[in-house]
């Protein structure tokens, strides 16, 4: 048995805890760092570029302008570029744009989206620049994303790295009100899921403190509604063994079970919107409603509108399953119906595959000069399109760093931008070198 000095140990310890020593970066490395910084301008004109389109998720005909607009950028790097329309979902179409390699490495699928939050209706519009500050809708969810797609692949391709490289990029045209039924929404993402290895996902940086965080999952994102009827009748009867206590003590009282009840791990519960009286209803968008009633009428309709977070399939299962339960106990004469939608985002559980793909952009962190990015909380992420091809290595949040997305304000860091094109860039490049999986 050997036998180590207490001096020795701490030596050995502190090594092992240390990062590995990175190379300096290649030659192709250098010419993609290089060519990042030689072309920023070029990258926040065509940011500016697009942000000056509305892109609203029902404003189809700026999303389809977006979409030409990208279109005319990835088929000046080689990619075929198709446009996919989305009518029978009620929304523009997707852009997917293919790139074939040498067929040995690693094939990426890249994720972005097109759209915005911001209808043309919305009084946040335009473009406005102070420095590496920089403001407007969809500045940095998602249209600072997709410029990073291209800083990174025009960088791959002054370098000679992108020839060699199988790559397929899915920018979709509804991710923040995507269309329905999901099936048909989001076949063509989960089809080039499906023909690839690892997804990268450019949504927004998660930057903590100034320190920047890895993402390697997100939550589930399901929006619910429950419905009670029970029977009407004069207030001075009410909770009685004939009349009942109505609707809206029934509503309540799951509402305050699935309260006290549902609390677990990585899972959050809301409740967005609540109507009950003698009459109760909510428009078709689910965005309100309105009730009718009288204080002394005994409730006999009661709605309520909300969503459920969860970090894996089981878990959402489970709460489902939590929720129907306590659904099913109803009080004397209420009858209950909870439904889920069908266009809510299936979460990204995090995996080893997951923690390893942030194992290799630290590898590019430390080619850079930079610190390693821990991986973050999911429960500090909102569900992004990644979720729908989470049956493969996947690694999110690879956009630009920014502030208020989804309000009016929204920002970006444009020395960020120039910073996760590198990293991109990098990281794809020695992606494409490696094996690839068997499928």
């Amino acid at each position: 048995m050997s036998v180590f000095r207490p001096a020795v140990l701490g030596a050995l310890v502190l090594a092992f805890a240390m990062p590995a020593a990175a190379a300096p970066p290649t030659a192709a490395e250098r010419k993609m760092i290089a060519t990042v910084d030689a072309e920023h301008e070029r990258h926040v004109k065509l940011l500016e570029d697009l942000v000056r389109v509305n892109s609203g998720t029902m404003n189809l005909k700026g999303v389809e302008q977006v979409g030409r607009m990208m279109r005319a950028e990835l088929e000046a790097l080689g990619f075929q570029v198709q446009w996919v329309p989305m009518e029978k979902v009620g929304r523009a179409g997707h852009l997917v744009a293919t790139h074939k390699g040498d067929g040995r490495g690693k094939r990426m699928l890249l994720i972005g989206h097109l759209d915005t939050v911001f209808e043309p209706d919305s009084p946040f519009q335009g473009w406005t620049r102070k420095g590496d500050i920089a403001e407007g809708p969809g500045v940095g969810d998602d249209k600072g994303g997709m410029v990073v797609i291209v800083a990174a692949l025009r960088a791959m391709q002054a370098a000679g790295t992108l020839k060699d490289a199988d790559i397929t990029v899915v920018l979709t045209g509804d991710e923040e009100k995507p269309g329905a039924p999901l099936s048909i929404a989001r076949a063509d993402l989960i089809a080039a899921g499906k023909a690839s290895d690892v997804a990268l996902e450019f949504e927004g940086l998660s930057r903590i403190g100034g320190k920047d965080i890895g993402t390697i999952a997100r939550r589930s994102s399901n929006s619910w509604t429950l419905k009670v009827t029970a029977p009407s009748g004069h207030s001075s009867g009410v909770c009685s063994p004939q009349a009942g206590c109505g609707a809206i003590y029934e509503l309540a009282r799951i509402l305050d079970q699935f309260r006290r009840e549902l609390p677990e791990p990585n899972l959050t519960y809301n409740v967005g919107i609540v109507v009950g009286g003698a009459r109760a209803s909510v428009n078709p968008e689910l965005t309100g409603g309105q009730a009718a009633g009288k204080s002394n009428i005994i409730s006999a309709e009661a709605i309520a509108l909300g969503d459920i977070r969860t970090l894996t399939p089981e878990q959402e299962a489970r709460v489902r399953a939590k929720m129907q339960a306590i659904v099913d106990q109803p009080l004397n004469r209420a009858a209950s119906e909870l439904t889920f939608a069908d266009t809510g985002y299936p979460p990204m559980a995090p995996t080893p595959g997951n923690q390893a793909l942030l194992d290799r952009l630290n590898g590019v962190n430390r080619t850079l000069g930079l610190p390693d990015m821990p991986a973050g909380d999911p429960a500090s992420r909102g569900a992004a399109d990644s979720s729908f091809t989470a049956f493969i290595d996947s690694l999110a949040g690879l956009g630009p760093a920014g502030q208020g997305a989804h309000a009016p304000g929204e920002s970006v860091d444009l020395a960020s931008m120039a910073l996760q094109a590198k990293r991109a860039a990098l990281l794809m490049t020695r992606l494409s070198k490696e094996p690839r999986g068997r499928r």
